[in-house]
């Protein structure tokens, strides 16, 4: 899905719930059903990545407000 690169997070997300409630019901086919989680994966790696980008822009934008180095990870990574 080339437009995934496209799409706002809360798209992204959007998109991965339909893939998920397509997954559950369990009437697609095995190759569809292959289609949709792999879709599924890619869309997870992408919504990573954003959620990545905007924790270091929240980081940056802390760090200049306070012209220090931030004291630690704004989220835990847990």
């Amino acid at each position: 899905m080339e437009e995934r690169e496209n799409l706002t997070f809360e798209e992204a997300v959007g998109r991965i719930d339909e893939i998920v409630a397509s997954l559950e019901r369990g009437d697609a086919q095995l190759d569809k059903s292959l289609s949709l989680f792999e879709e599924g994966v890619k869309l997870i790696e992408t919504c990573g990545a954003m959620l990545d980008t905007a924790e270091q822009k929240v980081v940056s934008l802390q760090k200049s407000m306070s012209n220090e180095q931030p004291k630690g990870y704004l989220f835990d990574d847990d």
